[in-house]
């Protein structure tokens, strides 16, 4: 009776130690407004899940599918959050009873010699069988299992919202890398043509040098500008293997194995529709490191109480049932039925301050966890401020370059036909046709980095990962 009494007043005073979790305040109106209304090409509106199909390349969508099941970075996320969830099951069991089943056989010989016992006698040989049940249940009187199962499932969720950012990642690096390869392929292009135009000009050159109306100065100078154009043609076509090669890697290919359409891939994609990037609120909402920063703390928090629940004393009923007998035959009657019941009250008394440095360690740690979070929200807010500001000014640039461009364009054509009937010097030609190689890859640069802020924006924007496909998991190797 009076066990069922300290049973029952542990369940009705059982309290949470340690304090509990409050999320913390969000920031203030103002501190979350976005400035797309100063940035061309973008709106307030949501942003789609996937927001790769904002730039209508098929191929595009067919390589980020790829990516987000087969990539090696996400199915390490993946095995983590398994992990996690495990890690979850096992400190639910902590509100479970614990029990053990038990058999055992000993032969004993006691020896005539032994003290207690004449030696004429002879040893004493002996059998024993014997099986058990022994089962125990800490009472979770002030809630050091409860934390624990709070701080296991914020650690799990905090895994969840980890793989949710590793698919943002891989989604913006392999679009990037896809924009890469075409964008390098489209350099690769004009330099070509460039080199096309030099050439042309280096043998009207010559012509003139043999038919006496130019000089061997100016064939020299022509031929620089020949070599410098075709010299850019190894370097872009380097450079756009290198990221067909990363493409292959992460869609969950080996280098080798290059896909044929990203191969084909001759010029940037580009968002041509206004960006949607929604506002301040619905980005922190949106992102998954946020996310995951927030159940970090939280878990660190329950650690509090894990730690403060270890000042106090804990209660452990113990209960086990026995049979025992010197014959096999006899286990199961009434004279080998043995039992043991009642509760186990232990403390591990803190004269050494052990268990209250463990407290402090667990609150320094949570106050880390918060600043952390803090961190990253503000850097959140800062990578799509930032972005934005890079799409403005690579759009910008690009506006501005694609109008010298075509004045270059127009200048040359009319320096050759001047040239040509003599009236501007073969320098006039040349500084014309440089401006022109210029202006092309200037223009063809300025594409890719729109491209390239374009992705930037939408990584920053923490999309992605809310429609996507589940992630394949390898098979174990195993003989």
């Amino acid at each position: 009776m009076k066990y069922a009494a300290l049973f029952a007043l542990a369940l009705v005073a059982g309290c949470a130690a340690g304090p509990d979790y409050r999320a913390p305040d969000p920031l203030p109106a103002a501190a979350l407004k976005l400035r797309e209304a100063q940035v061309a090409g973008v709106s307030p509106s949501p942003l789609p899940t996937r927001w790769w199909r904002l730039f209508d390349d098929a191929e595009l969508d067919r390589l980020l599918e790829k990516a987000l099941i087969h990539n090696s970075e996400l199915r390490e996320a993946a095995a983590n959050l398994q992990r996690a969830r495990a890690a979850l099951s096992e400190a639910r069991s902590g509100r479970l009873p614990t029990s053990e089943v038990s058999a055992q056989y000993s032969r004993q010989r006691i020896s005539s010699q032994s003290p207690g016992r004449s030696g004429t006698n002879a040893p004493i040989t002996t059998d024993f069988f014997s099986t058990g049940f022994d089962a125990s249940y800490e009472v979770d009187l002030f809630g050091g299992v409860s934390r624990s199962i709070q701080a296991a499932r914020a650690d799990y969720q905090a895994a969840q919202a980890e793989v949710d950012a590793s698919r943002v990642s891989i989604a913006a690096e392999t679009a990037r890398a896809y924009a890469s390869a075409c964008s390098f392929a489209a350099q690769s292009a004009v330099a070509r043509q460039t080199a096309e135009l030099q050439a042309r000009t280096f043998d009207l050159t010559e012509r003139l040098v043999r038919g006496g109306r130019s000089t061997e100065r100016d064939l020299a100078q022509a031929q620089v500008l020949l070599e410098q154009a075709r010299s850019q043609v190894p370097r872009f076509d380097a450079e756009h293997r290198a990221a067909l090669y990363a493409l292959a890697v992460l869609t969950g290919d080996p280098p080798a194995a290059i896909d044929a359409a990203a191969d084909r891939c001759a010029a940037a994609p580009l968002a041509r529709r206004p960006i949607p990037v929604g506002d301040g609120q619905s980005l922190l909402a949106r992102r998954p490191d946020v996310r995951a920063a927030e159940r970090a703390l939280a878990a660190d928090v329950a650690r509090i109480g894990v730690a403060t629940a270890q000042l106090y004393p804990s209660i452990t009923l113990l209960g086990s049932v026995t049979l025992g007998a010197t014959k096999l035959g006899d286990i199961g009657n009434s004279p080998s039925f043995g039992y043991s019941v009642g509760p186990l009250i232990s403390w591990n008394f803190p004269f050494n301050g052990a268990a209250r440095a463990r407290v402090r360690e667990s609150q320094a740690s949570a106050q880390a966890s918060l600043a952390a979070f803090d961190g990253t929200v503000l850097r959140a807010l800062q990578e799509t401020e930032q972005a934005l500001a890079r799409l403005d000014g690579a759009a910008g640039r690009e506006a501005a370059l694609a109008r010298a461009a075509a004045a270059s364009e127009r200048a040359a054509e009319l320096s050759g036909i001047r040239f040509r009937a003599g009236s501007d010097s073969f320098l006039q030609l040349l500084d014309a046709e440089r401006d022109r190689a210029t202006a092309r890859a200037a223009l063809a640069q300025a594409q890719a980095d729109r491209a390239d802020a374009q992705i930037s924006l939408f990584k920053a924007l923490g999309g992605g990962w809310e429609d996507a496909p589940a992630i394949v998991e390898a098979s174990l190797p195993a003989r």
